[in-house]
């Protein structure tokens, strides 16, 4: 009981520290190159983050933490359950393509809770400005029931901080059109689903990664390693690739590689241990 309410109490810290912090810009709308070097660490999922730094923890299927420097802690497809770790995440979001990526009954206490669709259709639109963190999304299509199309049925999620721009591709059912390509801008990291048909086949989804040129691709929404073993090998004439050992890595500007990387983290729930 005493390290729960130490652990609360360390984490509410960090959140109010992080609504006081502004944020780096980012050149996610504006071409840069990438700063020469790769560096990466394998860190505790809720430790304390570096300045001008963001970490990245996979935490299963297409559920990834993303925290800041300040302690705000995103999830990204959201489906109610991150592991033991006692942890009510700042912001979440979801897509509805499968009940595998969202909950319809997301803890009350979470502030931002961020679906990726609207009405049928009509799509929706975030710009949330956490001052440390922006996120926003990019809508995009799905195949629905009887190989219908659901308009703007989902969404690919951006997080600018630290200087960085950082995209989650979700349950990409198409290769995005150049309004959507220009509406993401540099993506300097990018999780990707590579299951190569549930979502796109997987010469569409090297296509697009390739299109992206960012810097660090993160396979996702893997369901075997033949799977993950077929991707690799697609992407390995343009990118180098890395095992980084365990589910967690930390990026900064001056840590990003100079030729693209696909880095592959293994899945791992957040735990208390």
């Amino acid at each position: 009981m005493i390290l729960r309410s130490l652990f609360i109490f360390i984490l509410s810290t960090g959140i109010a520290q992080a609504q006081g912090l502004e944020r780096t810009p980012s050149h996610c709308l504006a071409l840069a190159d990438a700063t020469p070097g790769i560096e990466y660490i394998v860190p505790a999922s809720l430790a304390p983050v570096d300045e001008e730094t963001v970490r990245i923890h996979y935490i299963h299927h297409a559920s990834f933490l993303i925290r800041s420097h300040g302690g705000l802690n995103m999830v990204t497809d959201y489906t109610g359950y991150t592991g033991t770790l006692p942890l009510i995440p700042d912001v979440v979001t979801m897509n509805h393509a499968h009940a595998t990526h969202w909950t319809a009954n997301p803890d009350p206490a979470i502030p931002h809770v961020l679906p990726g669709w609207g009405p049928f259709g009509e799509g929706i639109v975030h710009n949330l400005d956490l001052g440390e963190v922006l996120v926003r999304n990019v809508s995009t299509d799905i195949r629905s029931s009887f190989a219908g199309i659901e308009t703007k049925g989902n969404s690919i999620f951006v997080f600018e901080l630290a200087g960085l721009c950082v995209g989650h591709l979700g349950h990409l059912h198409h290769e995005p059109d150049s309004e959507q390509y220009a509406a993401l801008g540099r993506v300097d990291i990018v999780m990707a689903p590579v299951d190569g048909g549930y979502t796109l086949d997987l010469a569409t989804m090297t296509r697009v990664l390739k299109r992206l040129r960012s810097s660090v691709v993160i396979p996702m929404h893997w369901f075997s390693l033949f799977a993950l073993d077929d991707f690799l090998q697609g992407m390995s004439d343009e990118f180098q690739i890395v095992e980084v050992g365990g589910p967690s890595l930390e990026m900064s500007l001056d840590r990003l590689p100079s030729r693209p990387t696909v880095m592959v983290l293994r899945p791992a729930f957040l735990s208390e241990n």
